[in-house]
């Protein structure tokens, strides 16, 4: 048994918490994400001073985990900050494990919080930070309309290379919405049609407005704590059983093929960790901050061959009722997305296998496929998810 199929099952979900969702107005990031973590930590049934490990990430502060321990008043013993956008808070995962197998640390809280929609900086200005923090070489100078000219590049790869259409993306925003109307917490939970869809206003051909995710508000947290200790805690313990973390690029123009993503690895290694395959899993919570992404993912984690996405998702099969649930809370697609969407397909994911889903509860769920998105299909974190059956 390697190293890693050691640590399966090793560490748990104990609590899950958010706060601010939608617009969060008359608030900083920092105080929402501060209501996450205390929420994600009383659901835990633990307290701030059982906190000892954390791990936080910030598009716009390189330093974000010294104010953020500063101001939930903690003194931990293990501390991860590493920044891989939107993945981030999947990725964090694996140090988290490591750090609490080894004893160096008891309880990990893992947080974020963003006010990017109620924000007083335009998107212009966010746009601009973004790149003084991570100016590319190949792609910044010509001012391209990103993240979304970069989607919708690879989407139109796809395209051309699959015969995948604009009808079969929209199938993906068709389910978003579909499982949307069965969240009171999503955000955009208005019925809409496929026709809707399709006809909706072209940003960066061929996606539409409806291909694309939210801009909200939004804060999330988790509370991982070993095995043993889950088990005399009052949640239902979600264990993790396998996780890897991937980077083949960070532009889209250093990608190697534009309709395949590293996703493949992670995934891969992820399954390896957990013995098991994607037959095995009863929901999927895919990064879905365009809809060429969850056909993208599908291919590349295995669940449809390569070039198959587009077909896979048509006609309600990701939808309620389908074959395959994905994105059981809307998505970044109809849910949430204030900027870095990781944390919240993990909360999802705990609360399915809790199953605390109410209306789009998935009925047996045991096991669950978390994937992370960061950058322009740039960072890929898979992680998966049981109940306690399944160790």
């Amino acid at each position: 048994m390697s190293d890693l199929q050691q640590l399966r099952g090793a560490v748990a979900v104990a609590g899950v918490g958010h706060a601010g969702l939608g617009r969060a107005d008359g608030y900083t990031e920092m105080e929402i994400l501060v209501q996450a973590a205390q929420r994600a930590v009383a659901d835990a049934g633990l307290t701030m001073r059982d906190i000892d490990g954390i791990c936080t990430a910030s598009v716009a502060a390189t330093m974000w985990a010294m104010p953020v321990i500063e101001h939930l008043g903690i003194r931990p013993t293990f501390i991860d900050s590493t920044m891989l956008g939107g993945s981030s808070f999947v990725a964090h995962l694996m140090p988290a494990l490591q750090a609490l197998a080894s004893g160096q640390c008891n309880a990990v809280l893992v947080c974020y919080g963003s006010t990017q929609r109620t924000s007083t900086l335009s998107r212009a200005e966010i746009g601009r930070v973004r790149k003084n923090f991570d100016p590319q070489p190949y792609e910044t100078p010509y001012d391209p309309l990103s993240p979304l000219s970069s989607y919708a590049l690879a989407a139109a790869r796809h395209m051309h290379q699959y015969g995948t259409t604009r009808e079969q993306l929209a199938h993906v925003a068709l389910a978003a919405n579909q499982w949307a109307q069965r969240n009171p917490e999503a955000q955009l939970r208005e019925p809409t049609t496929l026709d809707e869809i399709l006809s909706s206003r072209m940003v960066s051909d061929p996606l539409t407005v409806r291909d694309c995710c939210l801009v909200t508000d939004g804060a999330g947290a988790y509370v991982l704590v070993r095995a043993d200790r889950a088990r005399d805690l009052p949640k239902k313990p979600v264990y993790v059983l396998g996780n890897a973390t991937a980077v083949w690029n960070r532009q889209i123009s250093s990608m190697e093929d534009l309709t395949v993503t590293a996703a493949q690895q992670s995934g891969q290694r992820a399954f390896a960790m957990a013995g098991l395959r994607p037959a095995d899993i009863d929901v999927v919570e895919l990064y879905d901050a365009f809809t060429i992404n969850t056909i993208l993912f599908l291919e590349d984690l295995g669940f449809c061959a390569k070039g198959e996405g587009g077909a896979y998702v048509e006609n309600g099969a990701i939808a309620p009722g389908g074959r395959l649930p994905v994105n059981t809370n809307g998505g970044g697609l109809c849910c949430v997305h204030p900027g870095m969407y990781g944390v919240f397909i993990m909360i999802e994911a705990v609360r399915q296998l809790r199953g605390e889903g109410g209306a789009r509860q998935v009925e047996g769920a045991q096991l669950a496929l978390v994937h992370g998105n960061g950058g322009t299909l740039s960072s890929q974190s898979t992680a998966i998810l049981g109940t306690a059956d399944t160790l």
